[in-house]
């Protein structure tokens, strides 16, 4: 296949997202994919997959902001965060709904989170959970990072909760769990982990492995990501623009999506009526 563009998956429980994307690029025989913002192996939901160049729209989804049902379970802390991993703290729950929805709106917006052990977090070449599961522990740094929305979605069972997290790209929401638990003045790990948004992309718009495998599914162009105004170029800008060079164009500043013969080049960027193409994807 030579198309460009991405596929929304809905990935299962169970699968890395890197082997997620090796099934895609199997079955589509595909040059390359990759992916836009890992999920656990246990996480579950939306992993939007980039075929052949969509992959060089990585850079571009870095910062993009998230959505994710969660389930967080009080009373005791796990090495991982999250229950697949060994309980290493225990403390009685004692605090009320009220408590519960107090801190809730209490964390929204802007902190300091320090990232779990058992992460994807290199310093100095280690990378966290590599170490973590040698009983090495390498100096993680605190990052900032903002949740937009922090809503309780309803009781699950005893001190097991759901809820709905809006936030920024970075965030790990294991960490979430922790920091909420000890604002409640006990211990908590993170029982289940749906995404079901990733900037403007959403899970109700995903295909399952089954639905890829039966070749029911539709590739989103890579120009359909982005909604700025179209630019189209004759044969000399082109020429010019695919050598790096910038062009003269009397536009307003701003970005817009580059044509040349109706194909996609990429994102260029206007400023003092010169163009310059910001994003590649040819």
């Amino acid at each position: 296949m030579t198309e460009s563009g991405i596929i929304l998956v809905n990935k299962p429980k169970g699968l890395s997202s890197n082997k997620v994307v090796n099934l895609v690029k199997s079955k589509l025989h595909a040059k390359k994919c990759g992916h836009l913002g890992t999920l656990d192996l246990e996480g579950e939901g939306l992993l939007p997959v980039t075929v052949n160049n969509g992959t060089k729209l990585f850079d571009y989804f870095l910062n993009k902001d998230k959505t994710y049902e969660t389930n967080f379970i009080f009373g005791f802390e796990t090495d991982t965060l999250d229950t697949s991993g060994t309980i290493l703290k225990e403390k009685l729950v004692n605090f009320t709904y009220s408590d519960l929805e107090q801190e809730v709106k209490n964390m929204v917006g802007k902190y300091m989170q320090m990232p779990p052990q058992y992460s994807a977090k290199k310093v100095n070449g280690k990378v966290g959970y590599k170490e973590a599961r040698k009983g090495e522990y390498i100096e993680l740094r605190p990052k900032e990072i903002e949740i937009y929305s922090f809503k309780i979605l309803g009781k699950v069972s005893e001190n097991c909760y759901r809820f709905e997290i809006s936030c920024s790209s970075g965030t790990y929401i294991r960490s979430v769990c922790r920091d909420l638990a000890y604002h409640l003045g006990t211990y908590g790990s993170m029982q289940c982990i749906l995404r079901t948004r990733c900037g403007g992309f959403h899970l109700k718009d995903a295909y399952t492995l089954e639905q890829i495998e039966e070749g029911d599914f539709k590739i989103i162009p890579c120009q359909n990501v982005f909604d700025y105004k179209e630019l189209h170029l004759n044969n000399n800008e082109f020429f010019k623009i695919s050598n790096g060079q910038e062009i003269d164009k009397k536009l307003p500043f701003g970005e817009y999506k580059v044509f040349h013969e109706n194909i996609f080049l990429g994102i260029g960027k206007v400023q003092n009526e010169k163009l310059k193409l910001s994003l590649r994807l040819f």
